[in-house]
């Protein structure tokens, strides 16, 4: 079964399997599966005849007939013309996903200097984008987000399905920011404060667990990925067997003040010596690199490793993506991470592990904070 996101992760589709395999499964729920199932297949795979999508869904062609019907309805999927296939017979018609009718908001709150928002489509393209200087103090940093998301939402191109929001901290199923430290929010309603503006379901996703689901919908990564965030501090996004971990307390991958060695270190924002985030900040990684201090860079990469080794020990997942300035990162940095690594883990098991940097760029939190209001607001993956 193709996987689905929640607003904390990836679980099934709309209509879990043990749904459906109840003995008076209702038919209102196996129609809500199949539509998440055909608008996944088109997602993934279109342009396809009614054809193919019966034999890719396993529907009965009556099934995807009907379905289709209500879905061009509804505006969901389009008709696009004959295809060129040259086979006897009659050309099949070709459906894909309506990129014009809906649109996604989405914000990445997650930049040192500037607040961003986007207009997407439903495949998580990026129509238009605004970034605005950041505020200095936690105030106004959200009434400048609330003005940005309104604009946006104002300005849009088609009917908002939804808004989606990445943002540091920790955040709840209500989208409410617990703490965010580096605005000074504690117990911040984004959600419904956005919501009350805008008048749209709104979803708030900590913007590291916001790239990690970017990287696998538009991405291709693994199912089983750990991606490291470097910017203004360090957080991390995991998946595992496709589900985001959020933790029991909701702060899973807050890596950035987890001390690394007993050996001392660069003394913290937090008033700690030796945190993750000390030595990995952009600012701090910024300066070695303009003194073209490489020892500096591959300390901090040992460093990475160090924190990441037990978590590869454990979780045994696939790649680890490393996301923030290439220039910064994709080089000592990260050459000296992977050694960390190999010479911390069996290398009989874990030496295929891959570091790599994440392949979404500036975008990667935008795009990622599409993907619960895709699946939510539309029934995708």
């Amino acid at each position: 079964m193709t996987p689905a996101i929640t607003p904390q992760g990836i679980g099934s589709l709309a209509v879990s399997s043990a749904s459906l395999g109840q003995a008076k499964l209702r038919p209102e729920d196996a129609r809500r599966y199949n539509r998440s199932l055909v608008l996944t297949v088109l997602f993934r795979e279109a342009p396809m005849s009614r054809a193919d999508l019966a034999r890719a869904t396993g529907l009965t062609r009556v099934t995807i007939s009907a379905l289709v019907a209500d879905l061009i309805d509804e505006h969901y999927v389009v008709e696009i013309g004959l295809s060129d296939d040259v086979r006897p017979g009659k050309p099949a018609t070709m459906i894909d996903l309506d990129t014009t009718s809906r649109c996604v908001v989405t914000l990445d709150l997650s930049g040192n200097d500037a607040l961003t928002g986007a207009q997407l489509t439903v495949r998580g393209e990026v129509i238009s984008s605004i970034s605005r200087p950041r505020p200095a103090d936690g105030p106004a940093i959200l009434e400048a987000a609330l003005q940005l998301v309104t604009d946006l939402v104002a300005s849009a191109p088609s009917a908002v399905a939804g808004v989606g929001v990445g943002t540091p901290g920790i955040v709840d199923a209500n989208g409410t920011v617990l703490s965010a430290p580096n605005f000074g929010w504690e117990d911040v309603a984004l959600a419904r404060l956005i919501g009350e503006r805008v008048d749209v379901p709104v979803i708030v996703t900590n913007d590291a667990n916001a790239a990690v689901l970017g990287e696998f919908i538009f991405g291709g990564s693994a199912q089983d990925v750990l991606l490291i965030r470097i910017g203004r501090g360090v957080g991390s996004g995991l998946l595992t067997c496709g589900r985001v971990l959020a933790g029991s307390h909701l702060a899973g991958g807050e890596l950035g003040h987890v001390t690394v060695g007993t050996d001392g270190g660069p003394q913290c924002a937090c008033g700690k010596v030796g945190c993750l985030e000390a030595w990995l900040a952009e600012s701090a990684l910024a300066a070695h690199v303009a003194a073209s201090d490489t020892a500096a860079l591959r300390a901090a990469g040992e460093r990475l490793g160090i924190a990441l080794a037990p978590v590869l020990g454990v979780l045994d997942i696939s790649e680890i993506l490393l996301s923030g300035r290439p220039e910064l990162l994709d080089g000592e940095l990260k050459q000296a991470t992977f050694e960390t690594l190999r010479a911390r883990t069996l290398t009989d098991f874990h030496d295929a592990v891959e570091v790599r940097m994440a392949g979404q760029g500036d975008d990667i939190v935008l795009r990622g904070a599409a993907v619960p209001v895709l699946n939510a607001q539309l029934g995708l993956f």
